[in-house]
């Protein structure tokens, strides 16, 4: 296993939940939140801002109650109610991960093929190299992998401010302010777009759960890695709200359609932008999504891994490099997820079916939480307003999944349907003992 002493820095992890953060969220889906919610695309960043950090303070706190674990909420769940829910959360988290390198890569393809002047139907086929070449990298260990992270982040970070430093020179240097900008349809005014637009940005804050994957190689332990996470999501909303603002100074917001995968060059090449400015945005889009899909491919490896640890997939899972602290089975087969889910549809789409099941998993780690109080089970680091944010959490991931598209929806329930009908086969075929409790006593 990974060495406990710890070998990343919180800067290191810092900047990989980040780099899993501020990828898809801004350079692919920020388009299609403006795109459902026009102007209201900021209230809905800040509302899903300020859930995710709900949900990340708690995260924080089950990861230093269990800090050697590499499934992140799999593994809360799996330690809080066993087995069964432990198998369908995992699988299905370990889904949304895997199938949200897809949507992070077709938007690394989307915007190659624009730098490339050729049709943006060639995107999924750049976007498969991507996948293969971070596999690689991955492959190289947990280390190597999250330093490459630290460098290609801090490289999107700068260029997002060169973009968000040339929005405010464009809108009030050049005078070309327009409040006309920032409008709402009919179509696109009330809760219901608002709540449209919040499923693919929620999508777009998963990433914080990659540090909880490796929070015993945090220098500092589990209040490092707690810090870490608060980190990554705090300073990921700030600058999602600055890009989504300067991407409707620049254009108005029914320029942005949702199945637009590289937004914020549709937006320079709208306005006839600098060609160098846009080839410096199109590269650090190119950084970004392979950033962020380079951190989806560390953490879905790690969850798949830990799953066959426990014993809820196959053996070959088990298969682990002690010293580059990588799991190989596991990179592979999240390879085949990933790539066969490249075409699945549109980035839209494909971003609400992980949406889905990081939704769950998120619901899944509140009623963890719950439980380990419940126990008295000591962590390191603690949730401040406890029982609220626990509370508050629930009630908005539930009304977010009866929010969601009806594919993405209809697809989740059929996969807890089958996953439910697996276990339970398999037990079966194992010859296991049904459990049977009395819950009323």
């Amino acid at each position: 296993m990974a060495n406990r002493k710890g070998s990343i820095s919180v800067t290191v992890a810092t900047a990989v939940g980040l780099g899993a953060i501020i990828g898809a969220g801004i350079f692919v889906l920020s388009g299609s939140a403006i795109a459902l919610a026009g102007a209201d695309a900021i209230i809905a960043f800040i509302l899903v801002g300020v859930i995710a950090t709900f949900v990340a303070l708690q995260i924080a706190e089950l990861g230093s109650i269990m800090p050697t674990a590499q499934g992140a909420s799999y593994s809360y769940v799996y330690n809080a109610f066993g087995s069964e829910l432990g198998f369908i959360t995992g699988v299905i988290f370990y889904f949304s991960s895997a199938t949200a390198i897809s949507a992070i890569s077709l938007g690394f393809g989307a915007y190659l093929a624009s730098m490339l002047g050729i049709a943006s139907g060639y995107s999924v086929y750049l976007a498969v190299p991507l996948i293969l070449a971070l596999s690689v990298l991955t492959l190289f260990g947990m280390k190597k992998a999250a330093n490459a992270d630290f460098l290609l982040v801090l490289i999107k970070m700068v260029v997002l401010s060169i973009f968000i430093i040339f929005a405010v020179y464009f809108a009030f240097g050049l005078g070309h302010f327009n409040i006309s900008n920032f409008g709402i349809s009919n179509a696109q005014s009330g809760i219901e777009p608002i709540a449209a637009a919040s499923i693919a940005i929620f999508f777009a804050y998963s990433g914080f759960q990659t540090i909880s994957t490796f929070t015993s190689d945090v220098k500092g332990g589990p209040r490092a890695a707690a810090k870490s996470i608060m980190l990554a999501v705090l300073l990921s909303l700030a600058v999602y709200v600055m890009i989504v603002i300067s991407m409707m100074m620049l254009v108005p917001s029914s320029t942005y359609k949702v199945s637009t995968a590289d937004p914020i060059s549709l937006a320079l090449s709208t306005i006839s932008a600098p060609y160098a400015l846009e080839i410096i945005v199109g590269i650090g889009a190119l950084i970004a999504t392979a950033s962020a899909s380079l951190a989806m491919m560390l953490r879905s490896s790690r969850i798949v891994y830990q799953l066959g640890k426990d014993g809820l997939l196959p053996k070959f899972l088990r298969k682990y490099d002690a010293v580059k602290d990588v799991s190989p089975n596991g990179v592979f087969v999240t390879v085949i997820i990933a790539v066969a889910a490249l075409f699945a549809g549109n980035v839209y789409i494909i971003a609400a079916i992980s949406a889905f099941g990081t939704l769950f998993t998120y619901l899944m780690s509140s009623f963890a939480l719950i439980h380990f109080r419940r126990i008295r089970k000591p962590g390191s680091f603690k949730s401040p307003l406890y029982p609220y944010i626990s509370i508050v959490s629930i009630i908005a991931i539930l009304a977010f999944i009866y929010g969601m598209p009806q594919e993405s929806l209809f697809i989740g329930i059929v996969l807890i349907l089958v996953l439910i009908i697996t276990y339970y086969f398999m037990r079966e075929y194992d010859e296991k003992k049904v459990v049977k409790i009395r819950i009323f006593k």
